[in-house]
């Protein structure tokens, strides 16, 4: 009787941690970099179920973490930081090269392949209430996280 009393407080427990996250983060991924290279962004998927927005990150190994928007303006290439990112409820808002991504900044030392970026993110949802998510980003290869297809030249 003890085991299943357990078993159930331990079951409620996790129903109850998974229904108040309400923001998933997938396929998450740091481009590597280069000794004297000393920014880098990360991509991922990120879904909120009621909605809300991104509104900022942070991580230990970056002097700077903004959330950022890259786009074309004619034939120049214009990145910067925006206050937010919208997340509209329910639907995947996929953060890759050449979009919205997470820019980091005044690096403290090389992302190397294999490695992990300890990252935060923090979502404001539609009550006001924030809701913070700690992750361990992978790193990608520079040259595995660039597919030939997003150059352009």
């Amino acid at each position: 009787m003890k085991t299943l009393r357990i078993t159930l407080l331990a079951a409620m427990a996790f129903a109850s941690a998974a229904a108040s996250a309400q923001t998933t983060v997938k396929d998450a991924w740091v481009r590597g970099t280069v000794a004297p290279q000393k920014a880098t962004g990360a991509f991922m998927q990120i879904t909120s179920a009621q909605g809300g927005k991104l509104v900022s990150a942070q991580s230990p190994l970056a002097g700077v973490t903004e959330v950022h928007e890259m786009a074309m303006d004619g034939n120049v290439m214009k990145m910067r930081a925006v206050p937010a990112l919208e997340l509209p409820a329910g639907k995947a808002v996929e953060l890759k090269p050449g979009g919205y991504h997470v820019m980091l900044m005044d690096l403290k030392q090389p992302l190397k392949d294999g490695e992990s970026v300890p990252l935060t993110l923090v979502v404001e949802g539609k009550d006001g209430k924030r809701e913070t998510l700690e992750l361990k980003v992978p790193v990608k290869a520079m040259s595995a996280a660039m597919p030939m297809t997003e150059h352009k030249h």
